[in-house]
């Protein structure tokens, strides 16, 4: 039975509507998630962030600028215990058009996975291939997953610290044949206001552990981590969000990203006094100006005086 909410429950939802709205609404912007007469089919799996996502989309849908369709997609695995009337219940009070897919992938896992071991990485790609190949039996244009800003973070420091790579979740990817485009349109938002929001909502949540599987463990330590740094230092989360966005190739290791070999000094090149910010320590009293460099006085430097010199 759904409750009903307090006024200020009630302000509460519409504040948090509003943010998400704002969020989803920047970011499908930020990276022309969806255009003119797209069709956005929606992986519902019946957990917070997906029901926020369509509900969501469905809002901006209304105030978009480009008229663009939704088509929400459930995957029923076989898991036991998986309540099959739910989301369509809850599908056919939101209107949208729906699809419900059927496919034993729980066997498979279970036969390839030995018992105890976490199954949630095969699991995920025998469901995203059936999605990606359902995607284009219904002419869909663009695929949108329920990540959120934690998942992306998460996932950086995941690859950075098991796998040795500096990767996450893009916003927007092209499959590697080319068949279709996924989007995260959540990629700005942050999930404590998607479960509260979810919360306040009474969403018909379907837990994700009805196949038994273990915990991620490694990703339950990264996300303790990220709370951790959020509570001893707030605004940390939004500065590495940040720092994802703004990479500088040349100022890191990765030779296929920038051609380091081919570097070289030019001999026409005439100093004037400015050296770059990432040569030198980062002390605090260095006075950095906004394109990033260090000015250094002129008149200090021709009057540096030559006191000694060693010749072998």
């Amino acid at each position: 039975m759904v409750e009903e909410l307090s006024q200020t429950q009630k302000t509460r939802l519409a504040k948090l509507q509003k943010r998400l709205r704002h969020e989803m609404g920047s970011a499908i912007q930020d990276y022309n998630m969806v255009e003119e007469g797209d069709v956005v089919m929606v992986c519902l799996s019946g957990g917070k962030d997906s029901y926020t996502m369509l509900d969501i989309l469905q809002n901006l849908q209304q105030r978009a600028p480009v008229n663009f369709k939704l088509v929400a997609v459930n995957l029923d695995q076989k898991q036991p215990g998986f309540p099959e009337d739910v989301l369509p219940n809850y599908l056919k009070s939101t209107g949208v058009t729906y699809h419900i897919l059927e496919k034993d992938t729980y066997s498979i896992v279970k036969d390839k996975i030995p018992e105890g071991k976490t199954t949630c990485s095969l699991c995920s790609r025998l469901r995203r291939g059936t999605l990606y190949g359902f995607a284009q039996k219904i002419g869909a244009t663009k695929i949108a997953l329920g990540h959120h800003r934690d998942d992306i973070i998460e996932t950086m420091f995941l690859n950075m610290f098991f796998a040795g790579k500096l990767k996450a979740m893009p916003p927007k990817l092209l499959s590697d044949d080319g068949a279709n485009v996924v989007i995260r349109p959540m990629a700005y938002s942050r999930e404590n206001d998607i479960a509260e929001y979810a919360e306040l909502k009474q969403f018909p949540i379907i837990p994700c552990n009805l196949c038994g599987s273990q915990e991620n463990l490694k990703r339950k330590q990264v996300k303790q981590m990220l709370i951790d740094w959020d509570t001893q230092f707030p605004g940390r989360i939004e500065t590495i969000f940040t720092a994802m966005q703004n990479t500088a190739p040349s100022q890191l290791v990765d030779r296929n990203q920038f051609d380091f070999v081919s570097l070289k000094q030019d001999p026409d090149a005439k100093f004037e006094g400015q050296v770059a910010e990432a040569d030198l320590p980062a002390f605090d009293f260095l006075d950095i100006d906004n394109s990033g460099n260090i000015n250094l006085d002129k008149r200090s430097a021709e009057s540096i005086d030559v006191v000694q010199v060693f010749k072998p």
